[in-house]
């Protein structure tokens, strides 16, 4: 039986297969690690600390996908697959396509109104992120 990120990237479906590549890999998570940590400077604005816990997150949750050896046609996805990549549930994983669908928002749209209760748990939800690929990281190293 296939799994589910299997049955995602199938033909028209928003993954594709492609081997893990380690610098890649490695590279998204010191990004996203760069990115949580500035997204934690409370002197920045608010709009500033969303753009970058929304992309800490992004590059965390793609490098945990890629580990497994896919790759997201569809930036909400990897947000989406958080069950199966890190076994992480609804409680981050809504958390972050509500902050997707805001940062569509702003980035299309030009509609910028960050709510601060939204930031907080976004940031909650990329140290959640950040955790779960530090600790699949170290399992994966021994």
């Amino acid at each position: 039986m296939p799994s589910p990120l299997e049955n995602l990237a199938r033909p028209g479906k928003p993954l594709a297969v492609e081997p893990p590549d380690a610098a890649e890999i490695a590279g998204l998570i010191r990004s996203g690690h760069a990115r949580l940590a500035d997204a934690r400077n409370s002197a920045l604005s608010p709009e500033s600390r969303f753009d970058l816990a929304y992309n800490a997150a992004h590059a965390l949750s793609l490098a945990a996908l890629r580990r497994h050896g896919y790759r997201a046609r569809h930036r909400y996805i990897v947000f989406q697959v958080l069950p199966q990549t890190l076994g992480l549930g609804p409680e981050v994983w809504r958390v972050l396509s509500k902050a997707h669908e805001q940062r569509n928002l702003a980035e299309y749209e030009g509609h910028v109104d960050v709510d601060e209760r939204l930031l907080h748990d976004l940031i909650a939800a990329c140290e959640t992120v950040a955790e779960s690929v530090e600790r699949r990281a170290e399992t994966d190293n021994r």
